[in-house]
């Protein structure tokens, strides 16, 4: 069974278990609520809105709130020294789809369960480890041990192997020499 429903002035074709990327709602995370803007219910049977079908609803929870990703807005006008340079992330809410229902009373269901993810709460996690890995070098640093960092030590084992493949090369006026030589001994040729 599926069905097309309508929210942030799009339409949507959903199965129960899809995920989907909608304009932002104002829900809670891990809420689940009913879309009862159903223009489509089909299956066994088609029920079509003349524009919603009553009496049907998709039951879905919110999984995740977030941004999408940066769009660069670069304007220009040529001949005219005008040029705008903005970027864009556009707010989004992820939906699971949990059932739907349909107007006769019919529910089709989802084994699958949804992952919830707070988006802010890993963000402020990658900020504590990036935190935690530049203490614990400034502390190496700080000791005066002998032993290299380990990104230290990849960048040096990367200089050594470029050294050693990169080829000797020769010098350019031992090139310019011949080619000056072979040029003299055609036009002794020639006169001759």
């Amino acid at each position: 069974m599926y069905a097309v429903i309508r929210t942030g002035g799009k339409q949507y074709t959903v199965k129960p278990g899809d995920k989907i990327q909608v304009e932002k709602l104002d829900q809670k995370l891990g809420a689940e609520f009913d879309i009862s803007e159903v223009l489509l219910v089909g299956g066994d049977a088609t029920h079509l809105g003349q524009p919603l079908v009553k009496n049907a609803k998709v039951t879905c929870v919110v999984t995740k709130q977030a941004k999408t990703r940066k769009v660069i807005v670069f304007k220009k006008k040529r001949r005219h020294s005008f040029r705008k340079f903005k970027t864009h992330r556009q707010d989004f809410t992820e939906l699971f789809v949990k059932s739907i229902t349909t107007p006769d009373g019919k529910v089709t269901k989802t084994e699958d369960t949804p992952n919830v993810m707070d988006m802010a709460a890993l963000r402020i996690a990658r900020i504590e480890t990036k935190k935690a890995i530049r203490l614990e070098n400034l502390e190496h640093s700080r000791s005066g041990s002998t032993e290299e960092k380990p990104a230290a030590k990849k960048a040096a084992t990367k200089k050594k192997v470029a050294k050693k493949a990169a080829p000797k090369k020769k010098p350019a006026g031992a090139a310019k020499k011949k080619a000056g030589a072979k040029k003299t001994a055609k036009k002794t040729s020639k006169k001759a």
